[in-house]
């Protein structure tokens, strides 16, 4: 009866590995060029082709952002990245800021360095219609 629970348990792991694995596809990482080209960003998942998020590029400003997205995002937040710790950190990703538009996904920009100044290129999309990407 042991060995029997064992294997159920051990089938039931696989499935959900399996599962797990398929979800982790759907949201592939892939690290894309700036549109300048002097650094990389990510994007997650891949955008509906013709969608108004296909039409993003890393590195563009938070207003050509919303000028292409035709609104503002419905929900935003900003935090400190790590880099807000380094000594004599001079770069304008000392913040960030995390931008959720529903229905297409999240999108996250450079938020300044540290006397508030540069920022807002966007450095991440995150493909979700379903906006549980967005973590305040």
């Amino acid at each position: 009866m042991q060995s029997q629970a064992w294997g159920t348990g051990a089938a039931l792991a696989l499935a959900l590995a399996v599962a797990g694995t398929a979800a982790a596809d759907d949201k592939q990482t892939r690290e894309v060029a700036s549109q300048d080209g002097s650094y990389t960003g990510e994007i997650v998942g891949t955008p509906a082709e013709g969608s108004k998020f296909a039409q993003l590029q890393i590195g563009m400003s938070m207003q050509d952002v919303q000028e292409i997205l035709d609104r503002t995002p419905d929900r935003f937040h900003s935090y400190e990245s790590g880099k807000r710790w380094i000594p004599f950190y001079f770069g304008n990703d000392a913040t960030r800021l995390q931008a959720l538009f529903r229905g297409e996904g999240c999108l996250i920009f450079t938020g300044g360095n540290v006397w508030g100044g540069g920022g807002s290129e966007l450095i991440r999309i995150e493909v979700d219609p379903s906006g549980d990407c967005y973590q305040p």
